[in-house]
């Protein structure tokens, strides 16, 4: 069943997707899934909308960063306080289905957003997956918003308590990493991880080919985007840190899921290591910008280019 999906981004809900693949076939999940943070319509997984929820203020027209009004932390009604739950509920309902897929003692890197990666942990957990660790991605710079609370106040005409709190700032300190969640299905009751690498080929981290600078890797992973890499989604990973998790954990020809593709920087890195991949996304325009992408990479060594296929499920 894989073959109809092998080195291919397929369009539509991974949902629809993931339960015709093959059991016990997957060497490798890596995804950037939507973190849940409001950050544009395909990352809003609640039911809680408000009128305000992906405004602009006309502070932020033509900003890089921070384009669209998400939800406060404290929200702007007590329904607010469930969103992470059911970010946590929306995260399970795909990971329960990738379970069976994977490789007994394979592994998975999952990205996610500070504040909602324990949702992330909790949902795989309950999917039967177990941590291995938390990776750091730490960025080469990170965009930063944090209001002067002596200009807030001024503007309420509040002048002595605008001098008290000079200063001082609304917001938090610049977002200048974010973590991967590195899961691992878990392999044979009584047997040993090396007895599990002998059978299914998944477990080990390849040390040797991913040194940098001649040591060792640690969970602080540093890694910034090529000089001319092509910038497709606001929330896109540099291509050499998704080759990087890529080369640790698997080995040429084996095979790569990413069910939220996104850019397809997945697709990308692995089509260049020589492995295989299989990738879902919903989103027309970065679905057809992902095969663009893909196109442009020189043939792989069977001179075969990939193959997409346009499928939209009716939900």
């Amino acid at each position: 069943m894989n073959n109809d999906y092998i080195n291919k981004i397929t369009l539509g809900d991974c949902l629809g997707f993931i339960p015709e693949l093959t059991d016990g076939s997957i060497d490798l999940f890596l995804s950037d899934i939507p973190y849940g943070i409001n950050i544009d319509d395909w990352d809003v997984l609640h039911n809680n909308t408000n009128s305000a929820l992906l405004g602009k203020s006309p502070a932020q027209e033509g900003k890089s960063g921070f384009k669209r009004r998400g939800k406060p932390i404290n929200g702007w009604a007590q329904s607010d306080r469930n969103i992470g739950l059911e970010y946590q509920e929306w995260c399970k309902s795909w990971a329960i289905k990738v379970y069976p897929k994977m490789k007994k003692g394979s592994f998975l890197f999952v990205f996610g957003a500070r504040r909602t990666i324990h949702r992330v942990i909790n949902a795989f957990e309950d999917s039967g997956f177990l941590l291995k660790d938390t990776l750091s991605w730490k960025k080469p710079s990170a965009h930063h918003r944090a209001q002067r609370v002596s200009i807030v106040l001024e503007r309420r005409g509040l002048v002595e308590d605008a001098k008290k709190w000079e200063g001082w700032r609304l917001g938090n300190l610049a977002p200048i990493w974010e973590p991967i969640a590195w899961f691992m299905k878990p392999y044979k009751i009584g047997g040993t991880i090396t007895d599990n690498i002998l059978e299914n080929e998944v477990g080990a981290i390849n040390i040797d080919e991913c040194r940098l600078n001649g040591s060792s890797p640690t969970n602080l992973l540093e890694f910034r985007f090529r000089k001319n890499e092509e910038r497709i989604h606001e929330a896109q990973k540099p291509l050499d840190l998704m080759e990087y998790l890529i080369r640790l954990t698997t080995r040429e020809n084996q095979i790569v899921l990413d069910p939220f593709m996104g850019s397809g920087t997945t697709a990308v890195a692995a089509k260049l290591l020589n492995r295989r991949f299989i990738g879902f996304e919903l989103n027309k325009n970065y679905f057809d910008k992902s095969i663009d992408r893909l196109n442009t990479l020189e043939p792989t060594q069977n001179n075969q280019s990939p193959i997409h296929q346009q499928i939209t499920l009716i939900s």
